[in-house]
């Protein structure tokens, strides 16, 4: 959705994410959507091309479920030139000595199937999208050796179930601009629902393709750091509380079976429940964890007697979190309204992971710094982006540390290579080493990021 473009092109079908931001272009900064975004699916040679020469040796993307499977499922038909589109696009990487890790989900359900059963709030998608991703073992297997099954799951849930920013669009409507929705029960629902398709298609991976292909298959997760406010005990289990909401949310099942305790207690009856079989399907049902972290939140406990207008997930974790503490900000902002420069936070919530979860192997799958997208600057001056360079220099040192002191990180990946579509933001903030020229023909020009990254990269 944020690369490709050609969404009406090459028998692909329609997405929530297309439907939502032609029906809904208020809910995007700017009104954008990703018709064209940059237009990835014309220019993936010219890309690989720039990821050779800026020194890459890998590279994430992700695969579109309804250029796949137009209307979702196997039975309406697989689309052969959607098949051919990342043939071509897995080829031409290989040839230039990039591994492809591939997402299979990436946020753009295929309409079809929210239209017929709410997406994953039936958990009717299990079999669709292991029947999805079944085809794409099939068709890229031979070649691409790291599968990722789904790209932050909170994200999903949380913008789509409980503010109702993203599609589909949901949430309690005394709590948000949404006409359906239920923002105390929904999220929890998509969350498990998310959790039993990711073990079933690992599951299915590792009986029917694993032996033979002999790649492997994890998950990527989203998660900031949490610092108490203050020294106190109610903070200090409050910053507790919102890692447990975030991260332990989706990595306590896959590592231990069930939901965090502090989630059984705060949400009750709300919170979905597994079976004894489930449990077993979903302990364990990772190689690797894929870890998107970007920034670091204080957080405090909800003051005594504070009242809830109607159950939340953004309520339940009884925990606020803020970028601010005593009239100062915990970072240098970025152009993003959630993002704030702390890179130690990396290096603590890897510590965090290592000892709390049994030291997986983690690649961090994104990390990275916007900027506003200023159409005042000239060409000469947009290049420039000094807090990118900072951003990315402060985490890969305290990556480094994390290294040196036995966590297992395998790879890193820069988010993102090219300026592109940011969901609810659009075109109004850039995250990429590379400028896109969207006034000129989505001409592509590294950065001064893009040329610090080469040179270290080359160091």
């Amino acid at each position: 959705m944020q690369y490709e473009g050609a969404a009406n092109e090459g028998g692909r079908g329609p997405s929530i994410w297309d439907i939502f931001t032609h029906q809904y272009p208020n809910k995007i900064k700017g009104g954008g959507n990703g018709d064209v975004a940059v237009d990835q699916y014309h220019r993936y040679k010219e890309d690989v091309r720039l990821m050779k020469y800026l020194g890459l040796d890998a590279y994430r993307f992700s695969i579109s479920w309804s250029r796949i499977l137009p209307t979702g499922k196997v039975s309406g038909g697989i689309n052969k030139v959607g098949i051919a589109y990342y043939n071509n696009l897995i080829n031409e990487l290989l040839s230039k000595g990039l591994k492809p890790f591939v997402t299979l989900f990436h946020w753009d359900l295929p309409q079809a199937l929210e239209s017929e059963y709410g997406g994953f709030l039936s958990k009717q998608i299990i079999e669709d999208f292991t029947n999805f991703v079944d085809v794409c073992f099939k068709e890229f297997g031979d070649r691409v050796k790291h599968w990722i099954t789904l790209n932050e799951p909170y994200a999903y849930a949380y913008g789509g179930y409980v503010s109702g920013t993203f599609p589909p669009g949901r949430c309690t409507k005394v709590l948000g601009n949404c006409t359906a929705g239920n923002s105390g029960t929904e999220p929890y629902v998509v969350a498990h629902n998310f959790l039993l398709s990711h073990a079933s298609a690992v599951k299915l991976y590792k009986d029917k393709y694993q032996g033979e292909q002999k790649g492997e298959i994890g998950i990527t997760l989203v998660s900031n750091w949490f610092i108490p406010y203050s020294t106190s005990a109610s903070n200090r289990m409050a910053a507790q509380r919102a890692l447990d909401f975030m991260f332990g949310w989706f990595m306590d099942p896959l590592t231990k079976g069930d939901y965090p305790p502090s989630m059984r207690s705060l949400v009750g009856s709300r919170l979905p429940r597994f079976t004894k079989e489930e449990t077993q399907l979903v302990k364990g049902s990772f190689d690797f964890l894929g870890l998107n972290y970007y920034t670091t939140y204080y957080a405090s406990n909800y003051p005594a007697g504070y009242k809830v207008i109607a159950p939340s997930y953004a309520t339940d974790s009884r925990a606020n979190t803020s970028a601010e503490r005593n009239g100062k900000l915990i970072g240098f902002p970025a152009a993003s309204s959630w993002l704030y420069m702390y890179p130690k936070g990396l290096k603590n919530l890897l510590l965090y992971i290592k000892e709390k979860y049994n030291n997986p192997k983690v690649f961090i799958t994104e990390n990275g710094y916007s900027e506003y997208n200023n159409g005042t600057l000239s060409l000469m001056e947009s290049l420039k982006d000094p807090w990118r360079v900072e951003y990315y220099y402060g985490h890969l040192y305290y990556l480094h540390e994390s290294i040196r002191e036995g966590v297992d990180v395998r790879g890193y990946f820069a988010w993102s290579l090219l300026d592109n579509f940011e969901w609810a933001d659009g075109y109004s903030i850039r995250f990429g080493l590379v400028f896109i020229d969207y006034s000129n023909g989505l001409r592509r020009h590294p950065k001064h990021s893009a040329y610090w990254l080469q040179k270290f990269l080359h160091a």
